[in-house]
């Protein structure tokens, strides 16, 4: 199994990213000479798939002492429920406290991505889902959101990073500005051909230019066994990518001899509109999510101390002591 080796970012280390009520209370707390053993407990407001938890290591690994500190966690990607304690760190507060906003946050996106991600993948029922979400997030999260879209269960994402992170091969083919810029859909992928390596699956969008059967039957005609695939993303000002479309694609691409020519489906794609295709048996090989899981909500992740030095406490409407969960194993 790969390890991801997450970048854990200046500003977190220094706690700039952090809410500014933890800086006061440890520059509080360093002056009083308190800094107690406390046990801190997080648990995500709504069921879901649990992530974050590799990158949360990798932060832990940076800031807790080498001695008299212990993490349990569930499994990456395991079900999470609704308040169950997920995460669970006992180590000096003062080589933690800091964190906790950076902890919370991780958890909560990560959980939230990899839950959309999940969602699409079980309204696929067994077709392959390809996480395409980066252009909908900032630059500096993409990565976390595709490692998080595996986590959920998609195959396979669209940055470079986030599939390193993740441990498979980035999946994608073209964008509509490479037919645009070479004139001609048959153009551009003959030149794809030319320069790509041959472990990179031809794979060509067809919706730019002409009728998407007819580019398709192009296509394949000129790459014959050589092309993989063709991807139907059909933009929603011309009725976007229907079942009836992907059907009539795939008849054709039959009739003309390239049954091997598989059909990717993107654009606008959820879990209902997946159910949709599944449910009338579109001849569908891969769908394609971007946005349903990039604009996901957060998971929001609650984190209360439940020890001091040993001594089970809490707020009001907590309660004192270590929460039980036999599905907690230590990690750390």
């Amino acid at each position: 199994m790969v390890t991801p080796e997450f970048e854990i970012r200046r500003p977190v280390l220094v706690g700039d990213t952090t809410d500014v009520y933890l800086q006061r209370t440890l520059t509080i707390l360093r002056n009083e000479g308190v800094n107690p053993v406390v046990t801190l407990e997080f648990a995500p407001a709504r069921s879901g798939v649990f992530c974050g938890l590799a990158e949360v290591r990798t932060l832990l690994a940076r800031i807790l002492p080498e001695t008299g500190s212990e993490t349990w966690a569930l499994e990456e990607g395991e079900t999470v429920e609704a308040k169950e304690v997920a995460l669970r760190i006992r180590a000096p507060y003062g080589s933690l406290g800091l964190y906790e906003t950076a902890i919370s946050g991780i958890l909560a996106s990560s959980t939230g991505w990899a839950t959309a991600a999940r969602e699409c993948v079980e309204a696929a029922n067994g077709t392959p889902v390809v996480a395409l979400g980066a252009r909908h997030v900032h630059p500096n999260v993409a990565a976390n959101m595709d490692y998080s879209s595996i986590t959920g269960g998609c195959v396979s994402c669209s940055t470079i990073l986030g599939a390193r992170l993740a441990g498979v091969t980035p999946a994608g083919n073209m964008p509509h500005s490479l037919p645009l810029l070479m004139a001609g859909t048959l153009t551009a992928m003959q030149s794809f051909d030319r320069h790509m390596p041959h472990e990179v699956p031809r794979v060509a969008l067809v919706d730019t230019f002409k009728d998407e059967a007819e580019e398709a039957l192009n296509v394949a005609n000129a790459l014959r066994e050589k092309l993989r695939g063709i991807r139907l993303d059909t933009p929603f000002e011309r009725g976007g990518v229907t079942p009836d479309l992907t059907k009539e694609v795939r008849i054709r691409l039959d009739l003309g001899g390239f049954e091997h020519v598989e059909i990717m489906v993107s654009g606008g794609f959820n879990p209902e509109r997946i159910r949709e295709f599944v449910e009338s048996e579109t001849p569908v090989n891969t769908f394609g999510v971007g946005t349903y899981i990039a604009s996901s909500p957060p998971n929001p992740y609650t984190s209360d101390i439940h020890e001091v030095d040993g001594r089970p406490i809490a707020k009001r409407g907590r309660t004192p002591g270590v929460t039980p969960n036999p599905r907690l194993a230590r990690v750390i």
